[in-house]
């Protein structure tokens, strides 16, 4: 979760394109352009096999720098890292290469202006200086809001423009040198709808429970981490595209607390409905009533960091929980493994330390 919102902060436009985190589609800045590039990586998500996709006009800027970047592809330890190293890399290409600037011949202007005036201006809201950039909105049939961000090159309308959308899946554009900007914008349409079933899932635990994570959740994303009670909270993962079918549960807190959790939901698998929504699922197989964000406060069911005293550390509550039913202090497992290894009583097995809990001891 920590590298996704780093890669977030540092490519807002760059998006996954699945739950895996194998495909990355958007665009990359630099020098106040955008430049649409695509990112995939193997299952097991070493960047020494990672494949780039990118633009002609991209691919032209790059050209001379490409040993460099495969360099920075093998030698970057994450996504993040190497993307950074490509906005430097790209800023210096930018600055080094003399006119970039591509003349777009009178019918591109004329083309494009029919086009948004057919389908019309109330739909726009926002188009760049140079006629390059073009953003839509659209009201789906909840009356949630859309933006679609169309990136057009010099070829249009013989090439479709690259697209942008906060979705939990793929977009693919139907193209051919007939149609117009209103064909994508149909596409857009029927494309929200087809999502309605997972937004309307989303929309339900988001006003009815206290959603720990993410505080501020895209269109795009997929899980949520539901409080359940005192430090304990339930991370689903919901399919876009089969919203009704049970989501994967990860339960985190004390053992003592989820175990029983973990044998309910397993015990009662068989009477998922997928006539009921998601939520209401989830509150029969688990026989409990999620707290509510309307009744309660946060500070009611979630409690700060043992070690650091904060509630947030790099955006993320705490996830571990001490197992002593009379303790059940919650920490940053970052926190709590700083101070394990400081003790010179813990001991450690492979990936697991062993040690006492900061405030009981156990």
């Amino acid at each position: 979760m920590a590298g996704a919102r780093s890669l977030l902060r540092q490519c807002p436009l760059l998006l996954p394109q699945n739950r895996d985190g194998t495909a990355y589609e958007g665009f990359v800045t630099a020098q106040g352009r955008d430049f649409h590039i695509r990112i995939l990586l193997p299952t097991d998500l070493q960047l020494k096999n990672a494949r780039l996709e990118c633009s002609w006009h991209l691919k032209k800027i790059l050209h001379a720098y490409r040993h460099i970047l495969k360099q920075r592809l093998h030698s970057s330890p994450d996504l993040v890292s190497f993307m950074v190293e490509l906005k430097t890399v790209l800023e210096i290409a930018l600055k080094n290469t003399p006119d970039l600037h591509i003349p777009r011949p009178p019918e591109y202007y004329s083309c494009l202006v029919r086009d948004l005036e057919m389908l019309g201006w109330n739909k726009i809201t926002y188009v760049d200086t140079g006629l390059t950039t073009v953003k839509l909105k659209a009201e789906d049939s909840c009356g949630r809001q859309h933006l679609i961000t169309l990136k057009l090159n010099a070829k249009y309308p013989a090439e479709p423009p690259d697209c942008l959308v906060d979705f939990p899946v793929q977009f693919a554009v139907s193209w051919m040198p007939q149609n117009s900007i209103a064909d994508i914008y149909h596409q857009f349409l029927a494309a929200l709808e087809l999502l309605k079933e997972f937004w309307d899932a989303m929309d339900e635990i988001d006003e009815k429970t206290w959603v720990l994570e993410p505080e501020n959740p895209r269109r795009s994303a997929t899980a949520r981490r539901i409080a359940i009670g005192n430090n304990v909270s339930v991370n689903i993962e919901v399919d876009p595209q089969h919203p009704n079918l049970l989501p994967e549960c990860y339960f985190l807190g004390a053992d003592h607390v989820v175990n029983p959790l973990r044998t309910r939901l397993n015990d009662n698998m068989h009477l998922w409905d997928p006539e009921k929504s998601l939520l209401q699922n989830l509150r029969d197989l688990l026989d409990i009533d999620f707290p509510s964000s309307a009744a309660l406060e946060k500070s009611d069911f979630a409690r700060d960091c043992g070690i650091c005293y904060a509630y947030r550390l790099d955006g993320a509550p705490p996830d571990q929980v001490c197992d002593e039913p009379r303790c059940g202090q919650p920490f940053h497992q970052a926190c709590l493994y700083e101070w394990l290894q400081g003790l010179p009583s813990s001991r450690q097995s492979f990936n697991v330390i062993f040690g006492e809990c900061p405030y009981c001891n156990k």
